[in-house]
């Protein structure tokens, strides 16, 4: 039998009328039109009083305890909204303890429906990656065993297309492993006092020759600091400027130019890297650190690179507990910065 807030008020008010009625005409003076008035009063009081309370102070928030408990049993938590509840009500830290638990399942589900879209997402590019250089050195290979190896030119020119697309194959595979060594914490930063010019030096003699080909200029503008010293790890920073140079290089058009350039201040250093590029749209500039994500898809590959430079920067710096600045403008170039801390050999000098 369902009960509601009603039917019970009615038997409570019944009850309470039926004892008052009851107990009156035990009393001596008392006739029974004076004992019916008591006892319809006492039932209208006593009907009006159960029910407002357990109508309105029980029974409505039982029935949202219901319905969020119906909602976590079908998983229908998105239309999630906290109901306010009165003062005097009997029941509110159930329901409060219920919403918050409630919310908590939703944003879980919520961080699972994105991790399931990131992993569908990133499994179809990584094959997509891994696919075009693998089915490119497959076809060179096919096509000398069937028999184009006899022609030593041809052959030479094969075999040198299927080195490149296994070099490319394997890069990425190199930047996949980085990458997830650094988020899994299998890569430690060896922290230590280091020389961002001597750095960036050395990161710009490896792109000399590249940029010399494409007829870029490359330059280091550090006037004024023969040395700058930021507290970081050689190495991963080393990772971060050639990603940067390399792109800066990728994407300038011949008599551009890319430089590498310093801002030091009281406690930051704050690393540079400009191009006179073909810039990055602006509706493009929130994506472009994930991972195999590119502006120009037809275009980028085209100019090399996995596609997981940028995400490898982003990450790096992350361990650094900074991040990578963007300013860019289409057809004007790009500005990627960072800021790393100083140390006391900055501070001296």
């Amino acid at each position: 039998m369902v009960y509601s807030a009603r039917v019970l008020a009615l038997l409570l008010a019944g009850s309470i009328a039926l004892v008052t009625g009851s107990f009156l005409s035990l009393l001596e003076g008392i006739d029974l039109s004076e004992v019916l008035v008591a006892s319809a009063i006492s039932f209208s009081s006593a009907y009006l009083l159960v029910f407002v309370v357990l109508e309105f102070l029980i029974f409505k928030e039982i029935n949202k305890i219901y319905k969020l408990m119906g909602k976590l049993r079908k998983r229908e938590l998105s239309g999630l909204s906290k109901a306010k509840s009165g003062a005097l009500n009997p029941l509110q830290k159930i329901n409060e303890e219920i919403f918050a638990f409630a919310s908590l399942k939703q944003k879980e589900i919520d961080e699972l429906k994105k991790l399931e879209a990131f992993r569908k997402e990133f499994i179809a590019d990584v094959s997509h990656e891994l696919k075009t250089p693998i089915f490119a050195a497959q076809g060179f290979v096919h096509t000398l065993l069937d028999g184009a190896v006899n022609d030593k030119q041809v052959r030479t020119k094969f075999l040198k297309k299927a080195a490149k697309s296994l070099d490319g194959l394997d890069a990425l595979v190199q930047d996949l492993l980085t990458l997830s060594q650094i988020e899994t914490g299998d890569i430690k930063m060896h922290f230590e006092q280091i020389d961002l010019r001597k750095l960036a030096e050395e990161v710009i003699d490896q792109f000399e020759e590249k940029a010399e080909k494409k007829k870029v200029r490359l330059k280091l503008q550090a006037d004024g600091h023969d040395r700058v010293v930021a507290y970081a790890d050689w190495q991963r920073i080393g990772q971060v400027l050639t990603n940067l140079i390399s792109n800066a290089i990728n994407y300038t058009p011949e008599g551009g130019e890319v430089s590498v350039s310093f801002e030091v201040s009281k406690k930051n250093v704050l690393v540079v890297v400009r191009d006179t590029g073909v810039g990055i749209p602006a509706a493009d500039l929130p994506r472009i650190f994930e991972r195999f994500y590119r502006v120009d898809k037809s275009r980028s590959r085209e100019k090399g690179g996995t596609g997981l430079g940028l995400a490898i920067v982003k990450h790096i710096l992350e361990g650094h507990s900074t991040r990578a600045e963007v300013d860019s403008t289409v057809g004007k170039g790009s500005t990627f910065s960072f800021k790393l801390t100083r140390t006391k050999a900055n501070e001296e000098q």
